[in-house]
Parts: C-alpha cells; structure tokens; sequence
C-alpha cells in the first residue's frame, strides 16, 4: 500500500508539472500527502420521517428517560394511520392533557354559546313608599367564573352595580326581608331539555326537583308543540324515559334534588347587601343560603348576570390549564345529563360520550376532569385518534383555537421558540412530579394537519431538560 502511494503522489507531481508548462498563468497548488487515501464519506441526508425515527431512537437512549415509561405518536388525519410511534399502545399518566377530554365533552354537550346565569328576583310587594315588604332572592347556576375575574368574567362589584341599578328602576327604596341565595339552572328548554332531571317551570324559568326515574308513567302527558302548557307554574316537565319525548306531569312525589351550594353567590350576596346600604337601600334581613326549593314562593324577576360562553371558558382552561374550570366543566356536563352535581356523574358523563362517539379510548381511566390525579391512565394513540376525530364536529375551530401555540401563546409560549416547529405546534400541556405531556395538532409547511401525542412518565432531570428534549423530538415533523 506504501509503494502504491508514493506511485500515485509521483505521478500527480508529474501531472502538475506537465500542466504548469502547459500555461504561462501561475498555479500555486499545495497538497497535505496525509489527505490522500482518506477522502471523507459524506452521510445521506434522512427524510422527516427517517429523522424523526432516528429522534425516537436518541430518546430511547438517552440518560434522562432510562427508567421512563413514555410513549409517542404522530397519526395521519386523512389517511387514518400511525405514522411512526413508541410504545403507542401503552396506558400512561397524562397530566393535564386530560382537559381535552373535558373540554371537548363541554362544547359537545353544551355547546360553544352556553352561559351559566345568575338571577336576582324578589317575592313579596312593593308598597307606596317603595318599600320591598319581601325577599331578595339570588339564584346560582354554579357559575365557575364567577368573581374570579376569569374569561374576562365580571367582578362582584360589577354585578352588584347592575343588580343595585335593577333594584332603584323597579321602585325599591327600602327591604324588609332577607338575601335569600338558591341554586338552580336556567335554560331556555322549551325546545330541548336535558335527560334525566325533573324541572318545575315558575315564571318562566326552570329550577331542577329530582329524576325521572321517580316519574309515575301514569300520570305522563305528552308535550310536544304545545306552548301553554308553558303557561302554568304549577307543571313539571323532562324528557320521557319511554319516549324520549319532551314530557310533563301535573303530579311529581319524589326526594328533592340537593345540590352543593358554591361559595361564589353567597360571596356575591353580601357583597350586594354591603352595596344596598352603601346606596342608602336599607335592608333589614341578613344572607341566607338555601337548598334547591320545589316550591317556590312567587318571585319577580329584577335583573339576570350572564357568564362569559363556553367558548370564553374553555379557551381560558386550555391557555391557562386552569384545573378549577376543568373540575367545574367536567361537574357541569354531568349535572345537566343526569341531575346530579358530581365527580361521578361528570366521570360518567364524559364517558359515556366518548362511547357513543365510538371514540377509541381502550385503557382509558379518568379520575378527574384537570388531570391532577396519577389515577388517570391514556394511550398516545387514544389520544391522537380522538383529536383528529374532533376535527369533524362544528366546534372544532374554537377547540382548536382554544390550544396553547407553540412558542406563541398560553403554557406554550416559552417551547419551540428557537425551533422548527414555531408556531405550527397547537397543543395541551400537562405537568406533575416527573411526568411531562404535550398533544394537539401539528401543521406541517406542505399543509398537511396532523395529531399527536407526547406522554413521558417517571423521568429523571429538570421539567426543562425534557422540555427540550421533546423540541429536539419533534423537530422533523413541520417537514413531514
């Protein structure tokens, strides 16, 4: 090999000779011996595809994730299938990505316009001198933004400004009675109710009673295009079990429905009995609070406060990854399917609906509504096939617009700013103790829509050192 070199070195001296007598141009040419027979091989550049494999593969061996449990998907929304994954199929603590599952039930279920409302009202008569010989009553709807300023929420004492101005217009100048603070659930229902609850119509708005499952069918009328029936207060209607058909009865015997009271209208009723004596509105009652009442003295309405809608809701809950809205959604989608404010029955709810929609969710175990319990268990691929699922409801601009943009916005803003996918990443968060999330959708730069999901459990290192570790993961996939 020696002896070929340095005949392959003379006859490129030879060579260079020949040619620099062939020109009068000056060439100055300066050649390293130890270059010759070591011409380095470039490596084939790797598709997105095969780049984002070989990320996989980094991941796998990397330091931090040695005694991790993480899995990984990226899923083709039009052709219906995995693109590449890792370990897709297995069931993994998903933190707050959860809220996907209980803010997409809530827009199902009650759509993007849907208002929680809170009702002032007064019982009793107003005499000549404007006094109030009656009762102020506070209605609640379990209102979740309520005083918290959230979803551009109003705060108390904007309520309590319009409430006060409703109070002087009708007359009032003086109350003898009491705040009395009661929890219902208004909504116009005269097309649609919701299942399962009793409610008793009085003056036009609908406080919930009980269950149908304590309905005699015997005494069942059928209440199909028949407004006056609208006309009594004494009338309870729901939506038939047999029929399911919107349905009422003159005689209703079952327990009442008791629901929690939130703290919320209770704060908003001494806030308003603070304002009635500061606006010179003597009121000779204290607050009280009171569960749900079958039978309701007759009320006037006076004013009514109107939550930010569900779509205001929700984008805040996903932004912000707030875990108090994502418990009151989950509740709340429970209680307006089966009458009961609860855990169970909003766990229930969601289920249920991600079975009629023939959701894949096999391994599935929801404990909550925000993702704060370890006790919750989902798939990458659950995950990813139900979000491109969602792309086909109505509502799904607003879910989407609801997600945090990478390096942009919410509990995103600081991820991706100095990578490929700035921008093109729109996703739920989610954070415990050693446990980092990321799902939602990706636009690639040829316009293609993908879905994916990033769950990555019992991590060793700092919440940043994955963090950007899921950056260097995802880089290929804009390019996709």
């Amino acid at each position: 090999m020696k002896i070929l070199n340095k005949l392959f070195v003379s006859s490129f001296l030879v060579l260079q000779a020949w040619a620099l007598a062939q020109t009068s141009v000056p060439v100055n040419i300066k050649i390293d011996p130890s270059d010759i027979g070591n011409t380095a091989v470039e490596k084939p550049l790797l598709s997105p595809k095969e780049q984002l494999e070989e990320n996989i593969e980094i991941m796998k061996k990397d330091p931090l994730l040695r005694v991790a449990n993480w899995g990984f998907v990226v899923y083709d929304t039009q052709k219906k299938q995995v693109i590449t994954g890792y370990n897709e199929n297995t069931p993994l603590i998903p933190a707050s990505t959860t809220k996907l599952l209980s803010t997409d039930a809530s827009m199902a279920l009650l759509g993007g316009r849907f208002r929680w409302i809170t009702q002032l009202e007064y019982s009793g008569t107003i005499d000549e001198t404007g006094t109030l010989n009656g009762n102020l009553y506070i209605i609640g709807s379990g209102d979740p933004s309520m005083s918290t300023g959230k979803a551009g929420a109003k705060s108390n004492s904007e309520i309590v400004a319009d409430y006060i101005s409703k109070i002087s217009e009708a007359g009032i100048k003086k109350i003898t009675g009491d705040i009395i603070v009661e929890t219902a659930v208004f909504q116009d229902v005269r097309l649609e109710l919701p299942e399962k609850i009793v409610w008793i119509e009085h003056n036009n708005y609908y406080l919930p009673v009980g269950n149908t499952n304590t309905i005699d069918p015997k005494n069942e009328k059928v209440a199909i295009k028949a407004k006056s029936v609208f006309d009594t207060s004494r009338r309870y209607f729901y939506v038939s079990p047999s029929t399911h058909k919107m349905a009422f009865t003159e005689k209703f015997e079952a327990n009442n429905l008791i629901t929690t009271l939130p703290a919320a209208p209770s704060t908003l009723a001494n806030t308003l009995r603070a304002g009635l004596v500061k606006s010179r509105i003597p009121i000779s009652g204290k607050v009280m609070t009171r569960v749900t009442d079958p039978n309701p003295e007759e009320r006037q309405f006076l004013a009514k406060y109107s939550s930010p809608t569900m779509v205001d809701i929700i984008y805040y809950t996903n932004q912000h990854s707030d875990n108090a809205l994502a418990e009151a959604l989950l509740k709340t989608v429970g209680f307006y399917k089966t009458g009961n404010v609860s855990l169970e029955s909003g766990r229930e709810t969601i289920v249920r609906h991600l079975q009629e929609k023939k959701y894949d969710f096999d391994g599935l175990s929801l404990v909550d509504g925000s993702g704060l319990s370890r006790g919750n268990k989902v798939r990458p691929i659950s995950q990813a096939k139900f979000l491109t699922e969602v792309m086909k409801e109505k509502y799904y601009d607003d879910f989407l617009k609801s997600l945090p943009i990478a390096g942009e916005t919410g509990t995103l803003r600081r991820m991706f700013k100095t990578s490929n996918n700035y921008g093109q990443i729109f996703a739920k968060t989610g954070t415990l103790n050693a446990v980092k999330c990321l799902a939602g959708y990706i636009k690639t730069r040829s316009g293609r829509m993908l879905t994916f999901s990033l769950l990555i459990n019992n991590y060793s290192g700092s919440v940043d050192q994955i963090k950007h570790k899921m950056e260097l993961l995802l880089e290929p996939v804009v390019d996709l």
